[in-house]
């Protein structure tokens, strides 16, 4: 009878021989182009000038695709991209499991196809089955008595941990392995798989890089894998084995192998409209509706913002933390700075990168708004989340009227989807520093043309060429 892995990597080698299709292919092109738009928009961040830093002082064939730096070794490409795509907090989520699969096993891929010349279509077919292995694992370690993942009730960020398994075997299908080659690259990857949440909770950028060094993880375990390292066949449902070791009892490993190769999670993933904390966006978008309906922030004595219980640890405490983040990145984290911010502000699809600048963090407006955003449990909430990210937001007024705004479904989710011109502005905001209009329009045609095999990862180096990060002052 065949193991958990072994069944991912018999489905894993039959679509590196028979391909998918082009529906899907599609849908894979669409994740490359948001990834290199989020990955473009990080190359200012100071995170991100480490990584970079260290990963070209590495030894190795200088042979892959690497954003804003010369090639570099696949691993460490891999690193520096997946650190690239995840350091804004723009990649696309999956629900209910609540990872962000594509920012490691799309710049894995990329890493690979790269270095062996890879058919677009493979690398196509390579990301949509990685990051199918990624949020089957997510969802195999999501309670859904708890409503949450047992990984972050754990303090683990499942993303990092399970998108190494995934990089792997996008990694591992590059490299035309067999069934039971990919097999070990899981099963080595396994050992590899890390990342903890406590940044979201109190600061620090150690999280910025969870993704690059999941991508770095599966490469570097496909590439053991090839060169003969073998791992346990039984590394997922062993006692001593991935579910067991990061979820304990609380794991259904039926979430993993049903419908394996033929229901598809790709089409229904969340592609982020706002570069901040998944769980912020329906606050955010509450506020937006209100200030079109004509609230404005003098007007404002309190606010009550209800969101699903489980997320208050995240973007609610420690409150002091909160409602006066230290940095930029921190305010991606708050519930009261987001809603807040989204009174003031109005960039992009409606907040941007600029609104989460270190600048924008102490902008004494907003913090005064801010303190005025208490957070807490809602019921109507909770009945509703994981499978969405609701929030109702009540204003009161100094007038002693009071306006509630429900946003119970997520914008860019399958319910409520971005346009292809919504998406398209979202990457030409993010590539606006680096690259004009013309040669980003010409970027996101040469990346849906690899559904069809009429480009290559070459033309898209060609074309990303002049990004760079000699524009940084650390």
């Amino acid at each position: 009878m065949e193991t958990i892995a072994q069944q991912l990597g018999r489905v894993a080698y039959q679509i590196t021989q028979d391909g998918l299709s082009q529906d899907l292919r599609r849908e894979a092109s669409r994740r490359i182009l948001d990834v290199i738009g989020n990955s473009i928009a990080a190359t200012n961040q100071p995170a991100t000038q480490v990584v970079n830093n260290i990963v070209k002082a590495w030894a190795g064939p200088a042979d892959s695709f690497a954003i804003g730096a010369a090639k570099l070794p696949a691993s460490a490409a891999a690193l520096l991209n997946g650190t690239l795509a995840h350091a804004m907090d723009f990649d696309d989520t999956h629900l209910p499991s609540v990872l962000h699969p594509s920012a490691s096993v799309v710049p894995a891929a990329l890493a690979v196809g790269s270095k062996l010349g890879s058919k677009p279509t493979d690398v196509l077919d390579a990301i949509t089955f990685g990051i199918e292995v990624t949020c089957r694992l997510g969802m195999a370690g999501f309670d859904r008595k708890l409503g949450n993942s047992v990984f972050f009730e754990r303090g683990f960020h499942a993303t990092s941990i399970c998108g190494t398994l995934g990089s792997a075997v996008a990694a591992a299908m590059l490299m035309k392995m067999n069934a039971d080659e990919i097999t070990s690259a899981i099963g080595i990857s396994a050992s590899m798989g890390a990342g903890l949440l406590e940044a979201n909770r109190t600061g620090g950028t150690v999280k910025r890089m969870h993704c690059g060094w999941a991508a770095h993880g599966g490469v570097v375990a496909a590439e053991l894998a090839k060169g003969g390292l073998t791992g346990p066949p039984t590394v997922i449902e062993g006692r001593f084995g991935f579910m067991q070791a990061y979820c304990g009892d609380q794991v259904n490993l039926n979430e993993i192998t049903d419908g394996l190769g033929t229901s598809w999670v790709l089409p229904d993933l969340f592609f982020k409209p706002y570069p901040c904390n998944h769980f912020t966006h329906t606050g955010i978008d509450a506020a937006r509706a209100l200030k079109a309906k004509g609230v404005t922030p003098d007007q404002i004595a309190s606010i009550d913002l209800g969101v699903p219980s489980p997320v208050l640890r995240t973007i609610a405490e420690p409150r002091e933390s909160k409602i006066k983040p230290e940095s930029g990145y921190h305010a991606a984290f708050s519930g009261p700075f987001t809603v807040a911010a989204a009174f003031y502000r109005e960039n992009g699809l409606g907040l941007f990168h600029e609104d989460f600048e270190d600048e924008s963090a102490h902008d004494p407006q907003i913090l005064a708004l801010a303190a005025k955003v208490n957070v807490n449990a809602s019921d109507e909430c909770d009945a509703i989340f994981p499978f969405q990210f609701p929030a109702v937001l009540t204003a009161h007024l100094k007038d002693g009227s009071s306006m509630t705004e429900k946003v119970l479904v997520n914008r860019g989710g399958p319910q409520n989807p971005l346009t292809d011109d919504e998406l398209a502005l979202k990457f030409e905001s993010n590539v606006r520093e680096s690259l004009n209009q013309e040669k980003a329009r010409e970027v996101a045609h040469t990346i849906f043309d690899f559904a069809t095999n009429k480009t290559s990862l070459a033309d898209l180096a060609v074309l990303l060429e002049p990004v760079s990060y000699t524009h940084l002052t650390l």
